[in-house]
């Protein structure tokens, strides 16, 4: 019987990854205890405590004894984040210190269906995913992670506690754990621009580019002080005004309500195109623009204020290079590639309008923004901040300065890119991949995955405040397809 079978680490890894990890003094370095990053020290804070939820839709049926059998071989198991559990000194400060590793203790099998009969497996799996959003944390005398299969619904929940790394460094790791499915003995396409970008300067002549550099550099001065003293506001008192999709002080604790938006990737490409220089996530911000104008008016259709500005809290990498990484490079230490929470937050504001732009001009406003933000260091002061309050005035102050922001915005965002063709696990084809993650103060918080040219956001709601997810996640479909129709008639004029 084909199945979930192999898991994910039947294959052989790259024989220079397999050294990065096995080699004795690699090895030998991970033996004592190492301490936890201030991005890691963060993420276990009770008022924060960020658990990602990857479910991974299998095509086939799950055996389970194949399940264990494969970890308990897996390179994954040496990995010294997932075999070190977490310890605290005298002074509370956290490390983590190599252990071994209990199989059964990680892998939490859920025979029966979790829902009643008649409910459909999309739906099923969210609500388990809306109760695992509020559950209490893994416990601390095993490593922080756990894989829970539902056999009734032929699915996989990774459980990972965000300490153990982002979203870019697991990813990394579960492609280079997987096939793809067109061929057996190929790794999934990792996708990169670094080198598009390389290319792109190579082409440019510096006398015509030094003017530009210069104006450039004046306004990432000019805007950065902007963004990094409104971000430093928002940490202190500034907030958003109160609307229906507002969370605050304690919401992280209520219920949980979890819907999937679902976009194709060629729709986003085809507006993208009619739009110059857009970007996919110039595209995504406008969806959730115009997504959010549209649900808001119909929750409040005399109380929405015309031009009503919402503030968002966006996760942005800040390797070196986009996307993907290579986990060669990850594990090695490079300096522009490591393993770990590489993360600075940028603040996004969107605009909601009772009557919609023309959907075009809504991509256009939203790119000139984006770029304004891309032009700044925010992202990278925000990240810088961070390690400065936390080893200066400990996690205490660092959380609080975090959660006051989080309370003082409306939602969080972010968006990680997936395998461009379809994978196999163990020979197993998967269906689809979608992440969240344990809530936060936030009433609404929405993860974008794309894998095999769909893109797939989960939407994770306080349900006594956003009590109609599916119905947001139509307006953020039906968004796109306003704008695609609208990209259509410009591109054939």
């Amino acid at each position: 019987m084909n199945s979930f079978l192999q898991f994910p680490f039947h294959y052989p890894f790259p024989s220079d990854f397999a050294a990065s990890i096995m080699n004795s003094s690699s090895l030998s370095k991970f033996e004592a205890d190492e301490p936890l990053t201030p991005a890691g020290r963060l993420f276990l804070r009770p008022e924060i405590n960020q658990i990602i939820h990857c479910v991974v839709g299998l095509q086939n049926s799950i055996d389970i004894d194949s399940v264990k059998s494969q970890i308990a071989d897996s390179v994954m198991i040496q990995h010294p984040r997932f075999s070190s559990l977490l310890v605290r000194d005298r002074n509370g400060v956290e490390y983590w210190r190599r252990t071994s590793i209990e199989i059964d203790r990680h892998v939490i099998v859920v025979a029966e269906r979790v829902s009643d009969e008649g409910v459909d497996d999309e739906k099923a799996v969210n609500q388990y995913l809306a109760d695992l959003a509020i559950s209490p944390s893994m416990d601390a005398d095993k490593p922080l992670w756990e894989i829970h299969l539902l056999l009734a619904h032929n699915c996989a929940v990774f459980r990972i506690h965000h300490a153990l790394g982002d979203g870019i460094s697991l990813m990394s790791m579960f492609l280079t754990c997987c096939r793809r499915a067109d061929d057996p003995n190929a790794l999934p396409t990792i996708v990169s621009n670094s080198k598009a970008v390389r290319r792109n300067m190579r082409q440019r002549s510096w006398a015509d580019e030094i003017p530009k550099m210069l104006l450039e550099f004046l306004f990432a001065v000019w805007f950065s002080f902007w963004f990094v003293a409104e971000f430093i506001l928002r940490a202190l008192w500034v907030s958003d005004r109160k609307t229906p999709i507002s969370g605050g002080d304690g919401v992280e604790l209520w219920p949980r309500k979890v819907a999937t938006a679902k976009f194709a990737v060629e729709d986003m490409k085809a507006v993208k195109k009619a739009v110059p220089n857009a970007t996919i996530n110039d595209i995504l911000f406008s969806v959730i623009g115009a997504g959010l104008s549209r649900y808001l008016e119909h929750r409040q259709p005399k109380g929405l204020k015309e031009g009503l500005q919402l503030t968002g809290v966006a996760m942005v990498n800040l390797r070196e290079q986009p996307g993907l990484q290579d986990l060669t490079n990850m594990m090695k230490g490079n300096r522009g590639s490591r393993w770990g929470n590489k993360l600075g937050v940028l603040l996004l504001p969107v605009n909601c309008h009772k009557k919609m732009l023309d959907p075009l001009q809504y991509v256009k406003k939203t790119k000139k923004l984006l770029d304004r933000k891309k032009r700044t260091l925010e992202a990278h002061f925000s990240y810088g901040i961070g390690k400065l309050v936390m080893s200066c005035l400990g996690p205490k102050v660092a959380c609080i300065l975090n959660y006051r922001i989080v309370c003082n915005t409306s939602f969080t965002i972010s968006n990680v890119i997936g395998p461009r063709e379809e994978i196999t696990i163990g020979g197993n084809p998967v269906t689809y991949i979608r992440a969240t993650s344990t809530s936060l103060s936030h009433a609404l918080t929405m993860h974008m995955m794309s894998y095999a040219g769909r893109a797939e956001m989960q939407i994770l709601v306080a349900k006594d405040i956003i009590p109609d997810p599916e119905f947001l996640a139509e307006c953020f479909e039906n968004a796109l397809l306003e704008m695609k129709t609208s990209a259509e008639v410009f591109n054939t004029k």
